[in-house]
């Protein structure tokens, strides 16, 4: 009998997910803000941005250990977390609506 010590978790992997997912988010909604946003919201706003970016950069270079420069990151971590961060934002929007159907029903 042979023992299964192989394990598919990836804790770099995992890693690289939470910075993109983190950076990406930073990105979008530090944007949103600076335009939307006036006065203080509008700082807060461009300093998101800023961070944002930054922690991409730095997902960026760290992954170089991890992946080859050949494009391992972008096949293997950035497009898998716009998949995954698309999916959660659908699998919400869809909870969202069930639960608004279901109020007004009642």
């Amino acid at each position: 009998m042979s023992v299964y010590l192989w394990s598919p978790w990836n804790w770099e992997v995992f890693a690289l997910v939470v910075l993109s997912l983190m950076a990406i988010s930073l990105v979008v909604l530090g944007a949103l803000t600076t335009y939307f946003g006036s006065g203080k919201s509008r700082m807060v706003g461009a300093l998101l941005l800023v961070i944002g970016v930054v922690v991409g950069i730095l997902t960026v270079l760290l992954s170089l250990d991890v992946f080859h420069p050949d494009g391992g990151l972008i096949y293997t971590v950035i497009l898998p977390t716009i998949y995954y961060a698309l999916a959660g934002v659908i699998g919400v929007v869809i909870g969202l609506l069930v639960f608004l159907a279901a109020i007004m029903k009642t």
